[in-house]
């Protein structure tokens, strides 16, 4: 009897140690406000953490380079960047011959070659077909391919339609 008086003490002592540790009754509080992250134009380097960079590979060359997508404001700045990237700036100039940055878009960016991205399915789809906004968020990485002239399929196939 006396371990049950000893446990009925205990127990007691401790309904009382939590009485003791309740709060005094007040104002009912608030629960905490939480703050959502909203980004905007201005918040680059928050909007940057936020987008991952895109992997740009040029076939052929071992060394990738990684673009901001959400950095530029369309397709045009992005030629610019592709061409900074991938064109001597003395072959530029002798190839360009006077050609205006104006008249810079994906297809003449790289020249000899087609600008193309993989998806988030890793499709593999030509640049420019879709609206900007659209591009930037399904982009997984950039893909710079030769592009085939018709008379490499010819050689390839035989040389033309009479081939004997």
């Amino acid at each position: 009897m006396s371990g049950g008086a000893a446990s009925a003490s205990a127990s007691g002592s401790f309904e009382q140690h939590t009485k003791r540790r309740l709060p005094a009754p007040g104002p009912p509080q608030q629960p905490p406000q939480r703050k959502l992250l909203t980004l905007s134009v201005q918040d680059d380097d928050v909007a940057a953490g936020v987008v991952p960079p895109v992997t740009v590979v040029l076939d052929g060359r071992c060394i990738c380079h990684r673009v901001h997508l959400n950095r530029h404001t369309g397709y045009r700045s992005l030629a610019g960047t592709l061409r900074r990237m991938f064109v001597d700036a003395d072959d530029h100039d002798r190839q360009r011959g006077g050609e205006d940055d104006n008249d810079l878009d994906l297809a003449n960016a790289v020249p000899g070659h087609v600008v193309a991205y993989e998806d988030l399915e890793d499709d593999l789809l030509l640049a420019g077909d879709l609206k900007w906004n659209d591009f930037v968020r399904v982009a997984k990485r950039i893909r710079i391919i030769p592009a085939k002239t018709k008379s490499s399929r010819a050689k390839k196939c035989g040389g033309g339609v009479n081939s004997n």
